[in-house]
């Protein structure tokens, strides 16, 4: 990351869902690296305790929240919490995200209901407890990770590609509400292409990892969105590897 995006986060603290490896982790290493206390929210504790002592050991500022983001009791407990402890969440990263790779007829309602309450409710429920704080403290950002399934899909994805798009639209909304509401907060969707992480190979252990790209580079679009002056506003950013084959 040394030669990434600059932008400075201390003072400010930040929650990322599924923060405990992949994206979710080189997000928190991220935004710990430029200064933010991070909230690592996940429900694989044992990782997400082992990215925070790493982290602390670097001399950065990350601790875990037990969090299931389908849970929209648990997710508005996590927020009460704070508030009771004198916090606030600056920036939120919704990023968790799980996938069943099926063809349609052979789908279960169940696996229906996990995709798309984890992919889609689960952000929403997240920024449902966000936004109304960060319009009543003045300011902000919440970033979504989309995906080029957002955008366009392909076999296999259903319950995926419809999460992602309704996230899309739900952070189009989003966006143009906190243009009405409160020109501090930001509100930034990155469509990320395919990435080097287990959300990728444990799915497909025989892909292509040269037509992969590093969690890194778009862990550093975080960064770049949230380094943008408050003058302007990104409501959308796009990140894929070159040789990606579902973009545009």
């Amino acid at each position: 990351m040394d030669g990434g995006v600059r932008v400075d986060l201390r003072g400010r603290q930040a929650l990322v869902t599924g923060g405990a490896r992949g994206l979710g982790a080189s997000i928190t290493r991220a935004l710990a690296g430029a200064g933010a206390s991070v909230l690592v929210a996940d429900v694989r504790k044992e990782l997400a305790r082992e990215v925070c002592e790493e982290l602390a050991q670097e001399g950065r500022d990350a601790r875990f929240v037990e969090l299931d983001v389908t849970d929209a009791r648990a997710v508005a407990e996590v927020f009460r919490e704070l508030e009771r402890d004198g916090q606030a969440v600056d920036v939120l990263v919704n990023n968790a995200a799980v996938d069943v790779a099926k063809p349609i007829e052979h789908l279960t309602a169940e696996e229906v209901t996990r995709v798309v309450t984890t992919n889609l409710l689960g952000p929403m429920y997240l920024c449902l407890e966000t936004y109304r704080r960060m319009v009543a403290r003045g300011g902000g950002h919440i970033v979504n990770i989309l995906s080029t399934a957002s955008n366009r899909t392909w076999t296999e994805a259903g319950p995926y590609a419809a999460g992602k798009s309704g996230l899309r639209a739900f952070t189009h909304t989003l966006f143009k509400e906190a243009q009405r509401d409160c020109p501090g907060i930001g509100v930034t969707g990155v469509i990320a292409g395919g990435m080097e992480t287990p959300f990728i190979l444990e799915r497909f252990p025989d892909a292509d990892v040269s037509m992969l790209q590093s969690p890194d580079i778009v862990a550093d679009t975080v960064l770049y969105a949230l380094s943008v002056p408050a003058g302007s506003a990104v409501s959308e950013l796009v990140v894929v590897p070159r040789k990606e084959p579902s973009w545009p």
